[in-house]
C-alpha cells in the first residue's frame, strides 16, 4: 500500500497519524510541506480528492490568515489557492493520500480509512 503523508513534524496530530500508519506496517512517503510547498496544481488535485473548497483546507487560526485578510468572501478560489501555495503553514494537516483518495487526519485516526 502506498500512502503519501503531508506532514509537519512539529504538529502532534501529524506525528500521531504517522505513528498510527507505522504501527500498521505502512511506511508512508512523507512530504514535509513546509519545506516543499505544494504547487497550485497539486493543491487543486488535493482539493478535488478531499472534495473541499480552499477555505475548508485553511487553518484559520494562523496569524498569516488574519494578516492576509483571507476571510474576505470576495476572494476568488484562485487567490485562496495561491495563498495556500505561498504560505503552506495555512494548510490543515496531516493529509494522507492513497491513489485517488485523500483524508485530513483530524482526528489522526481518519488516516486509517485509507488502509
Amino acid at each position: 500500500m502506498s500512502i503519501r503523508l503531508y506532514h509537519n513534524p512539529r504538529c502532534s496530530k501529524s506525528r500521531e497519524a504517522l505513528a498510527l500508519l507505522r504501527e500498521r506496517g505502512v511506511e508512508p512517503q512523507i512530504v514535509e510541506y513546509l519545506k516543499e510547498a505544494p504547487t497550485t496544481a497539486e493543491l487543486e488535485r488535493l482539493l478535488k480528492q478531499l472534495d473541499l473548497e480552499p477555505r475548508q483546507l485553511m487553518r484559520r487560526g494562523e496569524a498569516v490568515y488574519k494578516e492576509l485578510d483571507l476571510d474576505q468572501p470576495a476572494l476568488s478560489r484562485a487567490a485562496l489557492i495561491d495563498a495556500l501555495a505561498t504560505h503552506p503553514i495555512l494548510i490543515e494537516r496531516p493529509i494522507a493520500i492513497s491513489g485517488e483518495r485523500a483524508v485530513i487526519g483530524r482526528p489522526p485516526q481518519k488516516v486509517l480509512e485509507l488502509l
